[in-house]
């Protein structure tokens, strides 16, 4: 079917997603791939579901194979592991390393290996280094211990690190990053923690708070905060009014009532501002609705050429209680727009000008033609 789509074009780049059922089969993908699609260069990795040609694919084999003709656009791609990256804040010695001038203006695509490579800092880094920029991505999924995980790109197979491809010249990359949940209570600060352990929240106790919360929600919502309730960590300290969509959603791993304190799957600041959250499918479905018809509204004259979507594996059908819900959404609002991707341990993509580590959120890339 790709072959038949892509007819007597060669492909500038290949994106790859493979689950974990291939997992004796990883090193020999970028061979098999070479043999079929020749000169394309390859970047992708392994999966804990596949999404592709409109269907999501969960806890079964899945093999994800996107292929894109990228006329006027360079491709630079790049493997990073945790020890040779540029310390400090200088932009130089990132884009060096990367070989990638910030004058070209790129957008990232970035695959990490969850168990090796903690992406934030290179987030940052990329977002002082390139400003304009858009990046996207997401964490390799499927493995379930260190160098469980395959990184693809070009004719290699990495264990570890972080592969990505910098995207120059006729190409722009658009974003949304839908999170799927609503905050509950009020913004507060925190006012007492170490590390990822939060011991007050604006002065009170921290467990005394959550339980005042839960007291006051509705019988549903409190069902709802048994098995999903989450806290919400704001991207911007500046805000007059915080709303839906302005925190990133960690967990909370850890609840200690004798000693009155919340863990979180997090580091915390002193002053940070939190909110706690709910996720349901109702307002994740809502939630991603509302900003696919905003980029259909505001691009109307433009449907983009194609799209990778980088989804959290609490989401899909285990959330929605069906499968295809995210891919049947963008061909609903935004069109047969030839989408792969994968179900991620962790999701990349920006919002308010900043990239950011996501977690339970879809976040997609819609590539279109420079100026378009």
């Amino acid at each position: 079917m790709l072959r038949g789509q892509l007819a007597d074009a060669r492909p500038d780049l290949i994106v790859a997603f493979a689950s974990e059922h291939y997992a004796d089969e990883f090193d020999r993908i970028p061979d098999l791939i070479q043999a079929h699609l020749p000169a394309g260069l390859l970047i992708g990795c392994s999966a804990g579901g596949v999404i592709g040609g409109g269907r999501e694919i969960e806890q079964r084999p899945g093999f994800s194979l996107t292929a894109a003709v990228l006329p006027g656009v360079e491709l630079v791609p790049f493997h990073l592991d945790g020890t040779d990256l540029p310390t400090g804040s200088s932009a130089p010695g990132l884009t060096e390393r990367l070989g990638v001038p910030a004058t070209t203006q790129p957008h990232f695509v970035l695959l990490a290996d969850p168990f090796s490579f903690d992406p934030e800092p290179l987030l940052h880094a990329i977002d002082r280094s390139y400003p304009h920029s858009h990046k996207i991505g997401g964490l390799a999924s499927g493995g379930q211990h260190p160098g469980a995980n395959a990184l693809f790109l070009g004719p290699q197979v990495h264990r570890s690190g972080l592969v990505g491809v910098a995207l120059s010249g006729n190409v722009d990359v658009d974003t949304i990053v839908a999170q799927g949940c609503r905050p509950v209570g009020q913004p507060m600060f925190v006012t007492k923690h170490h590390d990822n352990i939060i011991w007050e929240l604006d002065g009170r106790g921290a467990i005394d708070v959550l339980q005042e919360l839960f007291e006051e929600l509705s019988p549903a919502d409190q069902e709802l905060a048994r098995g999903s309730l989450f806290l919400g960590i704001a991207m911007t300290g500046d805000r007059q009014e915080y709303r839906q969509g302005d925190f990133l959603i960690r967990n909370l791993v850890g609840i200690d009532a004798t000693r009155g304190a919340i863990a979180l799957g997090a580091v915390l600041h002193e002053n940070e501002i939190v909110q706690f959250h709910l996720r349901d499918a109702h307002t994740s479905a809502q939630d991603l609705e509302q900003l696919l018809n905003r980029y259909a509204a505001d691009r109307h004259e433009v449907r983009p050429a194609g799209g990778l979507l980088f989804s959290c594996l609490g989401r899909g059908a285990y959330l929605y209680g069906r499968p295809d819900h995210d891919t049947d959404a963008v061909r609903r609002l935004l069109g047969d727009v030839p989408l792969g991707g994968f179900f991620c341990n962790g999701e990349i993509g920006p919002v308010h000008g900043t990239t950011f580590l996501h977690g339970y959120t879809s976040a997609f890339g819609l590539f279109r033609s420079r100026g378009t």
